[in-house]
C-alpha cells in the first residue's frame, strides 16, 4: 500500500509544482482518500506548515512526500496518525459477540453505518472512554462499542491468526455451555469465527475472543482455512439469500439477523468467503461491468444496481438468481424481476447496471478471506 501512494505522487508529477501547499494536499486526498467512509484525512497546510489528522502511517508519509517533491522543504509538519496514537496492546480489535452494531460516531443515537460479525478482525485508531473508531475488514470506518470487541496487540492477532479457528457455516445456532445443553453461553450467526479448543464426540468446544468457552455441535460449522480455500458457489449464495426470505430490513444491517440491500449482498458473498465493498455505491464499481439492456445474459450471482437514470447514482442493489429474478432487500428480502413482463417486475428502482464478481476475485474492492492479511 505504502508503495501505491508513492506511485501515485511520481505521477502527479510537474502538476503539483506550481500548486500551493493546499492544493497539494487536495490532489493527493483526491488520489488517495477520495472517500471518507474509507479514509480519514483532514489536512490543512500553507506555507506556515501542514496540521491535521490521517488515519493511517503511510497517508502522513505520502503528504510528506508530496510537499517535498512540489518544492515545500522547510514547512514544518504537524500530523497525527491515528494508528500509530493507539496502545501497542490495542491496536487491533475482534469482535466478541454474534453480531455487533457499528456507527457514525461513538454514541447509541448516531447513525447505524454498518455491522461486524464476531471474530472478524478491525483496525482500530481510536479508543474512547465506551466506544472506538475501527476500519473494517472491507476498509469501512466506524464506531464500535468498547463492550463488542476484545483488544489485541500486534502478537495477539498474529497468535490468532495462527490458531486452529472454526466459522460457523449454518445460518444461525448458539454456543452451549455443555455438548448440546440448554444453557447458552452465546448465540450465533452465519460466518461466525471461533477458535478450537478441543473435541468431544460430535462437538467442537470453542472459544470467544474474549475467552468464553463452549459447545457447538461439529455438523454447525468448519475449520476456517478449509472454509476459505471453497471456490466460487453461485448456488451456495443463491441458498444463503433464500435462507432470510421475510427478514426485516435495517438500515445499516450485514447480517443474517437483519440487512440492508448491500447489506444482504454482503452476507451471501461472505459465506462464499468473499469480502465486498460495503455500500451498493462502492460495490458498482468492482467486478466486470454489464449493460442493463444485456441483462439476459446475467448469471446467478452477479450484483445488480438501481438508482437515478439521469445521474447514474447508485442506491440500491440485489443479486441475480435466475431466467431475470433478482433478489434483494427492501422492506423485507424478497424476490422480483428484471423482466417488464413479469407480474414481479420491479417497478420504480431505476435499473442502472450489474457487476459480475466471478472470476474477479483478488481485484479491487473484491477480497478473498483467504487472501486478507488481517486473516491469515
Amino acid at each position: 500500500m505504502r508503495h501505491l501512494f508513492f506511485i501515485i505522487i511520481a505521477l502527479l508529477g510537474l502538476s503539483l509544482q506550481a500548486a500551493t501547499p493546499q492544493e497539494v494536499i487536495d490532489r493527493l486526498k483526491a488520489n488517495i482518500a477520495p472517500d471518507k467512509r474509507t479514509a480519514i484525512f483532514n489536512v490543512n497546510a500553507d506555507c506556515q506548515g501542514a496540521t491535521g489528522t490521517v488515519g493511517l502511517r503511510e497517508q502522513y508519509d505520502a503528504v510528506v512526500s508530496a510537499l517535498r517533491d512540489a518544492g515545500f522543504n522547510d514547512i514544518p509538519i504537524n500530523i497525527k496518525v491515528l494508528e500509530t496514537s493507539v496502545a501497542s496492546n490495542r491496536r487491533w480489535a475482534l469482535v466478541t459477540n454474534a453480531v455487533a452494531t457499528l456507527r457514525a460516531e461513538g454514541k447509541h443515537s448516531a447513525e447505524c453505518e454498518t455491522q461486524c460479525i464476531m471474530g472478524m478482525p478491525l483496525k482500530v485508531l481510536e479508543v474512547g472512554s465506551e466506544w472506538c473508531r475501527v476500519v473494517c475488514p472491507d476498509g469501512y470506518i466506524s464506531w464500535v462499542p468498547k463492550s463488542s470487541i476484545s483488544f489485541r496487540s500486534d502478537n495477539g492477532l498474529n497468535k490468532w491468526k495462527k490458531a486452529k479457528r472454526y466459522v460457523v457455516t449454518v445460518y444461525s445456532s448458539r454456543l452451549t455451555s455443555t455438548p448440546g445443553g440448554d444453557e447458552t453461553v452465546t448465540d450465533l450467526t452465519l460466518s461466525n469465527i471461533l477458535e478450537w479448543q478441543a473435541t468431544e464426540g460430535d462437538y467442537l468446544l470453542l472459544s470467544l475472543p474474549d475467552g468464553r468457552k463452549g459447545y457447538l455441535h461439529s455438523g454447525e460449522a468448519q475449520e476456517l482455512s478449509q472454509w476459505a480455500g471453497q471456490e466460487f458457489n453461485p448456488a451456495l449464495l443463491e441458498k444463503t439469500a433464500r435462507r432470510m426470505m421475510g427478514s426485516t430490513y435495517l438500515w445499516g444491517g450485514t447480517s443474517t439477523k437483519m440487512t440492508d440491500c448491500s447489506g444482504l449482498t454482503k452476507v451471501c458473498y461472505l459465506a462464499n468467503g468473499i469480502i465486498l465493498q460495503r455500500d451498493a455505491s462502492q460495490q458498482t464499481l468492482t467486478g466486470t461491468k454489464i449493460s442493463r439492456d444485456r441483462w439476459r445474459t446475467a448469471r446467478a450471482g452477479d450484483l445488480v444496481f438501481f438508482g437515478n437514470e439521469q445521474t447514474g447514482r447508485v442506491t440500491h442493489v440485489g443479486m441475480y438468481l435466475r431466467d431475470g429474478k433478482i433478489i434483494h432487500c427492501s422492506g423485507r428480502v424478497k424476490i422480483n424481476s428484471l423482466d417488464p413482463k413479469d407480474s414481479d417486475y420491479l417497478k420504480g428502482y431505476g435499473f442502472l447496471s450489474i457487476s459480475r464478481i466471478d472470476g474477479m476475485v483478488g481485484t479491487k474492492g473484491i477480497t478473498a478471506v483467504k487472501d486478507h492479511p488481517w486473516y491469515f
